[in-house]
């Protein structure tokens, strides 16, 4: 029987960050505040052709950590400032992901379903670490 590697939830407590091009090529960042009572908050921002903000929204959740599988339960999210709380019979607010590297300065993780890898870069005294 293989051993699943199993990683401390609390290296993912603070600040995260990446930044990214969607698939039409625009930039987009991301944050994200993971807390140590199992919240966390992204903020997704899209920037235009000029770098400017041209959408901005933050959503919130439940997340958790086992052994090698990273969950989210989101459970609000505001667009331009405008709330909307989560449908929570809506498969969409789920999501887990297979946990590929976790350390001090990286979290990488690959969504279960759709095999799409992401890697987050901690954040110190709001600089990311490279």
């Amino acid at each position: 029987m293989n051993k699943i590697q199993s990683y401390n939830r609390a290296l993912l407590f603070g600040k995260w960050y990446r930044s990214d091009r969607d698939d039409e090529g625009q930039l987009f960042t991301e944050f994200a505040e993971i807390s140590s009572d199992g919240r966390y908050e992204f903020t997704f921002i899209q920037h235009d052709d000029h770098g400017n903000v041209s959408e901005q929204s933050v959503e919130s959740g439940d997340w958790g950590l086992v052994g090698n599988i990273h969950f989210t339960i989101s459970k609000s999210e505001f667009i331009n400032e405008v709330h909307y709380a989560a449908d929570l019979e809506h498969d969409d607010n789920y999501h887990a992901y297979q946990v590929l590297t976790l350390n001090s300065q990286i979290f990488e993780y690959q969504h279960i379903l759709s095999n799409e890898v992401f890697i987050l870069r901690r954040v110190i005294d709001n600089i990311a670490l490279s």
